[in-house]
Parts: structure tokens; C-alpha cells; sequence
């Protein structure tokens, strides 16, 4: 292994189709006041919000509710469930749904006791968060994201076109995580194709990365060809169990730091997708679907090795007598065509930008010197009009 690093992730799962079960004794491990974080009506069209309701009256628990959490989640949304909490002495935030919902309730315990405004704080300052963090659990609906295993709370910013984000440390990994493949059978087609590619691009977030290591890189392409294969199988059938389960169980691998061990990580097509939903509020897998086989094709000139492997070790490439460029080529190939039998979005057209928006897009993207290469400005605008 590469370097020095130090992995620590607390949070408890709960996996497979009695997993709920575990919901009413890990309740008794905190205090009286429970606030239940949802979306819209998906979890009560499928009945779990009355389920999980039940057995918060059961546990005797005091139940106040933050729902119509948004899949881009606001910094008007989080100041909003600032109130809920501090006004119902919150001691458990429970979020049903998805990685949004997730993200969404990790911000509010983190920034319910900050001094000062969270956004400028944490978001826009990056200082650490030191206060009082409420506990979070959740009970996963959808897969993609990971963060029923990570501390992180991602936020978008209309005002400032923004979508940016936070880790709030240790005391914000959920305690449990509740995972239930059948409860992602719901998920309409587009939103598993979104959360899927997430999965996809989370791996390959960390796996193309200046740093090398056999054992993150090793587990990374395992998960990989694990995500290609069954999300061929879902498609054909969404209510394979195995199928969605192992779904479901790479996504939360895939970023729970553990494939970052001895690594830095890249993050640069997640830079753009979420400036790209900071203007369009698009589904976050479609946002880093479109632009990531032009930023990758650019990456992989300034270091065809890496991408030769990916190509063969993921996609079962023959090297032949070919060169590492046209080994790489060849893999890049076979994974824009994976996503186009996805079905995912292929141009940023598909997800609300026009060409006249990409000079002031480009001018809100971040741009990262972890990956092979550090975009120039120039080359940043390329990639976007390559996309179109």
C-alpha cells in the first residue's frame, strides 16, 4: 500500500429483505425525540412510511417530520430542517429515500449546531465541523450515491449556482444503515440508470488517480465488473433480487473510502456534473454520464497505461501487439457502449445545457489537480463542447 492513511467507518448495516426488523431494537439506543426525513410520496406509495411509522410509536418515540426533501437538496432546505430540529430537541435524524435524502440529513445534523451560517462556513470556508453532530440513521430506497456509509452531506446552492460538497466528519457516518433491495423496486427505470452510472463513476473516480495501489485498484476493477454485469441483468429484469442486491452492496463499496486507501482520487467529471445540476438541477448520474467518456478520452492521452488496464482487466479487452493508446481506445469504446445500452444521457443537452451557457459553466467548475492531468480553462470548455 501507498503511503500512510488511516480508515475508520463506523456505520452498523442492516442488509436483505428482513433488514427493517433491525429498526425497532437499534431505536433504543437513542433518545426520545426521532424527526423522520423523506422525499415526496414514494416511500408512502410503497407503504414503508407507514411501516417505519409504526414502529416509532412502537419504540415509544416522539416523531416529528422533514419530507419533501428535493433529489438536489437546497441550502433553503437545510436551513429549514435547522428549525424542525432545534425546535423538536431532535436526538435521531431518520432518513428513508436515497442518496439525497441521505446527504440531506447528514447537512442538518451537522450544521442544526454551528456557530455561524453552514454554507459559508463549511461549504464556501471548508473549516472543519467541530460542534454537536445529532445521529443520523437511514433506511436506503435507492442506490448510487453510497451515503448510508459516508460522512458526506452534498448541497446545491441556487443563488450562487453552486453544488458543492461537505464531509462532516466521524460523528456524522449514519449509525445503521437499513438496506432492502426490494425497496428500491419502486425506482422508476431512469432513476436506476442514473444511480447505477453514479456507482460506476464513483469507482472510477478513485480508481483513475495519480496514485497506483494493487489492492484499491484490485478491489475497484472487482466492483466494476460486478456493476457492468448485474446492471445488465436488472435491466432485463428490475425486480431481480440478486441482481439489485449486489447492486446495492457495490454501491455502498464503492464510496466508502475504502477503495480510496492509498489513493487521492480524482473527482473531477463529479466537479462538473455538479455544476452542471447547480444550473439545470438534472439528476446527478445523468449529469456525470454525459460528460464523462470526452473527459476521459483526454485523460487517457496523458496516461494510456492506466486506461490499457481498465480496458483489459474491466472490459476484457485483447491487448494483442497494440499499443497501450489503442488498448485504452478500445476500452473506452466498449464503455460508451455499456452506457448508451444503459441508457443514460450521452450529451449535456440531455440534461438542460446549451452551448451559450458553457462559458459561464466552465467559470463555475472547479477544477482539481489530483487526477493525471490538471485541466487548463481551455481544455475545461473543450470537454463541455465535446459533450454537446
Amino acid at each position: 500500500m501507498l503511503g500512510n492513511f488511516e480508515y475508520f467507518n463506523p456505520t452498523k448495516i442492516y442488509f436483505g429483505k428482513e433488514a427493517i426488523q433491525h429498526l425497532l431494537p437499534e431505536l433504543k439506543n437513542y433518545g426520545q425525540n426521532v424527526t423522520l426525513v423523506y422525499g415526496k410520496n414514494s416511500i408512502k406509495k410503497i407503504g414503508l412510511y407507514d411501516e417505519v411509522v409504526a414502529i416509532l410509536k412502537q419504540a415509544g418515540k416522539s416523531i416529528s417530520e422533514i419530507s419533501g426533501v428535493m433529489p438536489n437538496p437546497t441550502i433553503q432546505k437545510v436551513y429549514e430542517g435547522i428549525e424542525v430540529v432545534k425546535e423538536n430537541k431532535t436526538d435521531l435524524l431518520l432518513a428513508v429515500g436515497g442518496g439525497s435524502v441521505i446527504d440531506y440529513a447528514k447537512a442538518v445534523a451537522g450544521s442544526a449546531y454551528c456557530n455561524g451560517d453552514p454554507w459559508e462556513k463549511f461549504y464556501i470556508g471548508r473549516e472543519e465541523c467541530t460542534n454537536q453532530v445529532i445521529p443520523v440513521g437511514c433506511i436506503l430506497t435507492m442506490v448510487g450515491t453510497g451515503s448510508e456509509m459516508n460522512d458526506n452531506g452534498t448541497i446545491t446552492n441556487h443563488e450562487t449556482k453552486q453544488k458543492i460538497g461537505y464531509k462532516f466528519g466521524k460523528d456524522a457516518y449514519p449509525k445503521f444503515a437499513i438496506m432492502n433491495p426490494e425497496y428500491t423496486y419502486s425506482v422508476s427505470y431512469y432513476q436506476f440508470a442514473s444511480g447505477t452510472f453514479d456507482i460506476m463513476s464513483h469507482i472510477m473516480e478513485q480508481y483513475f488517480s495519480n496514485e497506483d495501489d494493487n489492492v484499491s485498484d484490485d478491489i475497484a476493477e472487482g466492483l466494476m465488473r460486478s456493476v457492468i454485469r448485474n446492471a445488465k441483468v436488472a435491466k432485463g429484469d428490475l425486480t431481480n433480487y440478486e441482481a439489485r442486491s449486489n447492486l446495492m452492496w457495490a454501491a455502498t463499496w464503492a464510496l466508502n473510502n475504502l477503495i480510496a486507501m492509498g489513493k487521492t482520487g480524482d473527482w473531477e467529471v463529479h466537479m462538473m456534473g455538479q455544476a452542471i445540476a447547480a444550473f439545470t438541477d438534472a439528476t446527478h448520474g445523468m449529469t456525470l454520464s454525459c460528460i464523462s467518456i470526452p473527459y476521459y478520452r483526454l485523460m487517457a492521452k496523458y496516461y494510456p497505461p492506466k486506461f490499457a488496464r481498465f480496458a483489459v482487466n474491466v472490459w476484457g479487452v485483447d491487448p494483442g501487439n497494440k499499443t497501450n493508446e489503442q488498448i485504452a481506445e478500445e476500452g473506452l469504446n466498449r464503455l460508451k457502449d455499456w452506457m448508451i445500452e444503459l441508457g443514460v444521457a450521452m450529451s449535456i443537452k440531455k440534461v438542460g445545457i446549451s452551448e451559450d451557457m458553457i462559458e459561464e459553466l466552465a467559470d463555475n467548475t472547479p477544477i482539481n489537480d489530483a487526477g493525471y492531468h490538471k485541466l487548463s480553462k481551455e481544455e475545461l470548455i473543450q470537454i463541455y463542447k465535446n459533450s454537446l
